[in-house]
């Protein structure tokens, strides 16, 4: 008797792919029966996504600062927007000569400055930290001198960084780079920098606070960052590159001023300058009393 062949499933046997199709109805129906959370239920919790995020990136990225005064004009103008690159100290980076840095007030330099009075919009970004405090005291200056540095500017004459002058193209017309208050030559502690505005007859700079408990000096662990790029408003963006005088040949030769015991331009001893003056001024009376012998012995 022939056997008819087999379906491959006995009768009434489920199939697969119809658990399939009636899983995926009953997914569906359920889609269908949840209804979708509203636009503004969620807008909070984007809003406060955001803020956490701008708030991490604030806190260890970028950070925006308002330009106060002109003490760096024309580098930066009154009102200015620049973004501080908060990144790299964190990874032990320190200022390089020429950056431009912004840099908790080290010693009361901003003492009797008016402090503006922030609006409304400023003071919520302030307290979410998007913003600084109109509390806090920060500068803005170019870095002229790193730790182990010597430095010094002489009235008429340019500013000297280990024996280099510097071409400061970036100077404000008409100023010069510090006939209003020449100093050193003076070598620049471990962990310090000196720090210059390039609106040189118009900034309370180091120059003008070498009395003071940091003689002048910023401490590294005060600076913020690193001014990189002015922001704000879009038709003054530009970025704030270091200019080419401070990667002149020798610039970085701290040991070499040191060494000969002299001040950055070799004009002016430090360190070992007292030795020095003694041996200039014994040479005289060694060859005085030399002449004297021989004089004496050729008349006998």
């Amino acid at each position: 008797m022939a056997v008819g062949a087999r379906s491959g499933r006995d009768e009434g046997e489920e199939r697969p792919d119809d658990a399939v199709e009636r899983e995926t109805g009953k997914d569906g129906e359920e889609a269908a029966a949840r209804p979708h959370r509203s636009f503004w239920k969620e807008l909070p919790l984007l809003v406060g996504i955001a803020l956490l995020l701008a708030l991490l990136i604030k806190t260890f990225l970028v950070q925006a600062f308002s330009i106060p005064s002109d003490s760096m004009q024309n580098t930066l103008q009154r009102g200015d927007r620049v973004l501080v690159d908060k990144l790299t100290p964190w990874f032990g980076s320190e200022p390089e000569r020429g950056e431009v840095v912004v840099f908790h007030d080290p010693a009361n330099w901003l003492s009797g400055e008016p402090t503006p009075e922030p609006n409304f919009a400023q003071q919520i970004l302030s307290k979410i930290g998007l913003m600084p405090s109109a509390d806090e005291k920060d500068l803005i200056k170019r870095t002229i001198a790193i730790g182990g540095d010597t430095v010094e500017c002489k009235k008429g004459g340019p500013v000297v960084v280990n024996g280099k002058p510097l071409d400061e193209p970036y100077i404000f017309p008409g100023n010069t780079p510090c006939d209003d208050a020449p100093f050193g030559p003076i070598t620049v502690p471990k962990g310090k920098i000196w720090v210059m505005g390039d609106h040189r007859q118009n900034s309370q700079d180091s120059r003008y606070h070498m009395q003071d408990s940091t003689q002048g000096f910023v401490p590294v662990d005060k600076v913020v960052g690193r001014a990189v790029v002015v922001a704000w408003p879009v038709t003054r963006w530009a970025t704030l590159p270091v200019p080419e005088t401070f990667d002149q040949p020798g610039i970085g030769n701290q040991a070499a001023a040191a060494a000969l015991g002299l001040g950055a331009s070799g004009l002016a001893p430090v360190g070992l300058g007292p030795a020095a003056l003694g041996l200039t001024g014994a040479v005289p009376l060694v060859m005085w009393r030399r002449r004297r012998l021989t004089s004496g012995r050729t008349g006998r």
